[in-house]
């Protein structure tokens, strides 16, 4: 399949395999920032493959894991109300709030309907003119482009039964948050190349300045995640930090500028809490007050809670790339895909759900 196979070509991983070890003069630690790339780099086993040459540490790139408990508490509180039904995506269903998830609320009663894109939350609201639908937006600056669109949609129907929670966060600002940290040991970055599609990473410049630690733009199969590690691997052994794209078929310096001026028109760069990391500064976005009437944090009454971590999950040390998974004394015991603690073990891009499916047998 064109832009498939060959990026899955078995030789030429191989002879990539063959050049980072001939590459690196000691073990080097890179983060990938994606769920997506923590599962390919587990499913096709580069990690065992480059074990003693790589340390290859996993980053907050899991938009469903990252959405804070409070969000997702209010959320709840409002698909239980009479006449109101929350609309999602399928991963967000399983997500532990503070109490309940949405599943849990579910089978209490609560109206909660999933669906692949935001523009279907708006045809309910279409179909269904006498109850009220709130479409709760999750996700990177890869999914920000759809539930703006939604929005203007919704404005240009002139419907009144159509809101947005809006818990969409920002990649950069959580990656300057991990470098800051005392205990950060990334010295490379594969950065995603779905937000990177969107946004462009010209600003990557400057933070590779700030930190003199080199980025690279991959995509998600084994010859992308193999070139991408290779690359960084390079300016390692040579002293430099830089930006890399690596994902040329996808990826232009400046993203998409037309989703970025949707974005633009429609959101407000804030700060932002994300589970287990905390209140990141310019770490979210909020819809920009011409859009507020779209705001469901406006519409329905809100209570200020405070912000409660699961006792038992660690998955602020998962998302910073402090610990991996199976680090963690409740993997594979009381933390299974069938009966997980948080987040990162239920959504399909966690990273404990990547350990759970791909690496055999627990440990």
């Amino acid at each position: 399949m064109k832009y498939v196979d060959e990026y899955r070509d078995p030789q030429l991983c191989r002879r990539l395999v063959a050049e980072i070890r001939d590459t690196a003069s000691r073990c080097h630690t890179i983060m990938e920032v994606c769920g997506g790339q923590t599962h390919g780099l587990l499913r096709h086993g580069i990690d065992r493959e480059l074990q003693g040459v790589v340390e290859l540490i996993h980053g907050p790139g899991c938009p469903v894991c990252v959405t804070p408990a409070e969000d997702i508490d209010f959320a709840i509180s409002l698909c239980q109300r009479t006449g109101v039904t929350v609309v999602t995506f399928g991963d967000m269903l399983r997500v532990p709030g503070t109490s309940l998830s949405f599943r849990e609320a579910q089978s209490l009663g609560g109206d909660v309907r999933l669906v692949y894109s935001p523009l279907d939350a708006v045809q309910l609201a279409v179909s269904e003119p006498d109850r009220e639908f709130v479409f709760f937006a999750v996700g990177f600056e890869t999914t920000t482009p759809a539930t703006a669109l939604a929005i203007q949609q919704a404005a240009r129907l002139g419907l009144k039964n159509f809101s947005v929670l809006v818990a969409h966060v920002r990649v950069q600002p959580a990656m300057e948050a991990i470098m800051e940290s005392d205990a950060c040991r990334v010295e490379g970055v594969l950065a995603a190349g779905h937000v990177c599609a969107v946004s462009g990473f010209a600003s990557y410049e400057q933070f590779t300045r700030r930190y003199h630690v080199p980025v690279v733009v991959t995509g998600f199969e084994p010859v992308d995640l193999l070139n991408g590690i290779l690359r960084c691997l390079r300016q390692l052994e040579a002293g430099v930090a830089e930006v890399e794209n690596g994902y040329e078929r996808s990826v232009q310096i400046g993203g998409n500028s037309q989703a970025l001026q949707i974005v633009d028109d429609t959101y407000e760069i804030c700060d932002k809490p994300w589970r287990g990391l905390g209140t990141i500064p310019n770490g979210g976005l909020r819809l920009r007050e011409c859009w507020r009437q779209f705001d469901a944090s406006r519409r329905y009454s809100r209570a200020s809670l405070p912000i409660v971590e699961p006792v038992r999950c660690r998955s602020g040390d998962v998302l910073t790339g402090q610990i991996k998974p199976t680090d963690c004394e409740y993997f594979g015991q009381e933390c299974t895909e069938e009966t997980p603690l948080g987040a990162p073990m239920v959504s399909s891009e966690g990273a404990c759900a990547a350990y759970a499916r791909h690496v055999r047998p627990y440990i």
